[in-house]
C-alpha cells in the first residue's frame, strides 16, 4: 500500500516495499536535480523498520542553493514532483508526489539545507528510533491512539505527535553525542 487521501490518517505495518520505493525515488531525484542535490535520505516513519506508518514516503533532500531549486520547480513539476510552499520554515521546501486526480499523496519530499538543523533532525530521528526499539514502540503506540482520534484530521494527528517528537529528538542528540565520544 502506498498513498493516502490528503488530510486523512491510516497506519500500516512496515513494508519493505517502502524502502525500495524510497530508493527508486531518490535515484530519480539525483538524476533530475544533478549536482544541486548533495544528499538524499529516506526519513520519517516509513524509514523506521519496527513501526507502523502512514503509507507516504518521506525523503529529505539536502541542498545549498535554494535559488537554483526555485528555477528547477517547473521541470520537477513536469515530472510529477509538485511544490507546496511552507511559509514558516525558511530553509525548508516541500514537494509532494501522488495521484492528484484522486487527491492522494504518496511522497513528501522535504528539501532542506544540507547539514542544517532540519537535515540533522531528520537523520537523528530515524537513526535513534531504529536503534531503540522500545522508544520506537512508544512512538508507535502514540501514533495509533492519535490515528483512532483524528483519522480524518491529519493536522491534529501531526500536532498530537509533536511533544513526543521533540523529546525523541532531545534523546537522539544525546545519543549521537555519546556515539561520537566513544
Amino acid at each position: 500500500m502506498l498513498g493516502l487521501k490528503r488530510g486523512t490518517v491510516e497506519l500500516f505495518p512496515h513494508q519493505i516495499a517502502w524502502e525500495q520505493e524510497a530508493a527508486d525515488t531518490i535515484a530519480q531525484l539525483r538524476c533530475w536535480m544533478g549536482p544541486l542535490l548533495l544528499d538524499a535520505r529516506h526519513v520519517g516513519s516509513t524509514a523506521i523498520r519496527s513501526i507502523a506508518a502512514k503509507p507516504i514516503i518521506d525523503i529529505a533532500v539536502g541542498i545549498e542553493d535554494f535559488d537554483a531549486l526555485h528555477r528547477m520547480v517547473p521541470a520537477l513539476e513536469e515530472k510529477g514532483i509538485v511544490y507546496r510552499p511552507v511559509d514558516d520554515r525558511p530553509d525548508h521546501r516541500l514537494f509532494v508526489k501522488g495521484d492528484f486526480a484522486q487527491d492522494t499523496r504518496t511522497h513528501h519530499i522535504h528539501v532542506v539545507r544540507y547539514g542544517g538543523e532540519e537535515w540533522q533532525q531528520y537523520l537523528l530521528f530515524c537513526g535513534y528510533l531504529n536503534a531503540h526499539p522500545q522508544q520506537a514502540a512508544e512512538y508507535e503506540a502514540l501514533k495509533y491512539r492519535l490515528c483512532a482520534q483524528f483519522a480524518q484530521d491529519r493536522n491534529a494527528y501531526t500536532a498530537g505527535k509533536q511533544e513526543m517528537i521533540d523529546e525523541i529528538l532531545r534523546r537522539a542528540k544525546r545519543w549521537a553525542n555519546d556515539q561520537t565520544i566513544k
